[in-house]
């Protein structure tokens, strides 16, 4: 079994604005619900939109996204994942890049590190806010007050 690296890319340009690595697990789940082991905030995305599992032979990808999830503009529900392979998650939705190797760090930064976008890749990126399942919440301080 091989490491992935999944990569959230911007949205008009090519290029990973945050990525995460997997040492070889047989299931990694996408979505919008925090149940997810990847989380991506989006109004066309499905709470669970899809899932990538290793066989042993290789990896595939499961799409049960409401809105679709495609690859080079085809619909698809189940197709075995190739090396660079860019996954758009509903017709208009994110775009994630999928990268297979032993050693996915040297390629990509690590699990939740995003790149620095420069001010025009900021101002003209749409908002797709992400998170690893694992991450810890920040923790809220209590601002209730007692006025009594």
């Amino acid at each position: 079994m091989s490491a992935i690296t999944i990569s959230l890319l911007h949205p008009t340009q090519a290029i990973p604005v945050q990525s995460w690595s997997f040492e070889p697990e047989s299931v990694i789940r996408i979505g919008r619900s925090n149940s997810n082991d990847v989380v991506v905030y989006s109004a066309v995305v499905s709470r669970h939109h899809i899932e990538l599992q290793n066989n042993g032979s290789g990896w595939e990808i499961i799409s049960f996204g409401s809105n679709g999830t495609y690859i080079n503009n085809e619909l698809i529900s189940r197709k075995p994942v190739e090396d660079g392979m860019v996954v758009r998650l509903g017709n208009s939705g994110p775009k994630l890049q999928i990268r297979l190797g032993a050693d996915p760090k040297a390629r990509l930064r690590r699990a939740g590190e995003a790149r620095s976008l420069s001010p025009s890749e900021e101002a003209s990126k749409q908002t797709f806010l992400t998170e690893r399942k694992s991450k810890k919440p920040e923790e809220t301080p209590n601002t209730d007050l007692d006025l009594n």
